[in-house]
């Protein structure tokens, strides 16, 4: 093990962060009076209170003259100097006469027809037999309207953050030591409760940075957290605190090179971290044929495992979930690779086979015991033991390959 947790027992990995009773602690924040102290200015709307506005006279000094006063002006004038004549005009007609002007005027203003959507604003056009989300058109969290172009956009993402194997640029290090802490990772994210999008996020982002800085193996760990820190500000609602990164670390590390290291990282990535991830795609891809939870999570356990290892790192998110989406499709029996899963991907079964066969050879070959969290992990019935489903063979796999 690379990493030393010091003089803390090993039999509880990583403890408790808040102990008892500090909930009943009162925090650095208070709330704050309703009233304003003594002497200070109280408080006021932004706006004047539009119940009162009737009794608030403002004065404008651009006022427009109003055209019914001005046109009785006229009249009365017109009816003193032609008393006795016929030709008047009624004053209500004069300002039906005059409304009538002005809706005209309007009318002219109006664009006599809309002008054509450009085709950059269109929505995109999907038939019918692969609409996946018209279903949800009632449930705004569906973001329906957007969905096939969120992740279109994600998609071409993928080109920018494209990596290679970086480990031989790396005296240091090597793919061993990477797994072992990407393994602490899944522990860390798991003990958290942190959301799979920020285990993700954090791995690619470690991985970014190894591929363009050079790196101790004392300094590994520290890379890791800080990357799960900053991915946790990413993801999370209500992230972990620095403090709690540097207790996880068994205080190997000072509050300082934690900040430190965040700098660092941030510049190395030019602060672009949204870095497409594959478990964003895998429920997209899972959605497309309808699959159950425990395929998806079939799928997600393939996937999880596939960050332990460096041979899959220059893979693209969305063909790395492509691949573990159909060989958890041809595991529980549910066909292969559909029509609908190409549209929505753009991945065929050609592309997928190659990244399929080393997926299944991950999955063939014998356990490590030092890397044991994620298949413990989904071996407990909150994922349904898929862990524990014996691996389809490559004959299986090969008849939908074809």
């Amino acid at each position: 093990m690379p990493f030393s947790r010091g003089k803390k027992p090993t039999t509880s990995k990583i403890p408790k962060l808040h102990p008892k009773g500090l909930e009943d602690q009162d925090g650095p924040q208070t709330k704050r009076s309703s009233s304003s102290p003594q002497g200070a200015p109280k408080k006021r709307t932004a706006f004047v209170d539009i119940t009162n506005a009737h009794k608030i006279e403002l004065s404008n000094p651009i006022k427009k003259k109003d055209p019914v006063k001005k046109l009785q002006k006229k009249v009365s004038v017109l009816s003193k100097n032609d008393v006795n004549s016929k030709s008047v005009i009624n004053s209500e007609d004069k300002l039906d006469e005059l409304k009538n002007a002005e809706f005209k005027i309007e009318k002219l203003e109006e664009p006599s027809s809309k002008a054509p959507i450009p085709p950059h604003l269109q929505p995109p056009e999907i038939p019918p037999e692969f609409d996946i989300d018209s279903e949800h058109l009632s449930d705004s969290t569906h973001t329906v309207e957007y969905a096939k172009d969120i992740f279109d956009y994600l998609k071409s993402r993928e080109e920018k953050f494209v990596l290679h194997d970086y480990m031989a640029d790396q005296p240091n290090l090597n793919s061993n030591m990477r797994a072992i802490l990407v393994d602490w990772l899944v522990e860390v994210q798991e003990n958290f409760e942190l959301n799979h999008e920020t285990l993700y996020l954090a791995v690619k982002m470690t991985d970014h940075y190894l591929a363009v800085s050079q790196a101790k193996r004392e300094s590994l760990q520290l890379i890791g957290s800080t990357a799960m820190l900053i991915a946790s500000k990413f993801e999370e609602r209500a992230p972990p605190c620095l403090d709690d990164f540097l207790y996880i670390c068994d205080d190997a590390y000072k509050r300082s090179q934690l900040i430190a290291m965040e700098i660092s990282i941030l510049q190395a990535l030019n602060f672009d971290i949204n870095i497409p991830v594959p478990y964003r795609f895998l429920r997209r891809y899972a959605k497309c044929v309808n699959a159950g939870m425990d395929t998806l999570t079939l799928a997600r356990f393939i996937c999880e495992l596939s960050l332990l290892e460096m041979e899959f790192v220059p893979v693209r998110a969305s063909l790395l979930s492509s691949a573990c989406v159909l060989i958890a499709l041809v595991t529980k029996d549910l066909g292969g690779w559909t029509k609908c899963l190409e549209f929505h991907s753009g991945y065929s079964v050609e592309d997928l086979a190659p990244v399929v066969r080393k997926l299944h050879e991950m999955l063939i070959s014998p356990p490590d015991s030092k890397l044991a969290v994620v298949r413990s992990k989904y071996a407990h019935k909150v994922f349904f033991e898929v862990a524990l489903i014996p691996t389809v063979s490559l004959e299986t796999l090969e008849r939908f390959l074809k």
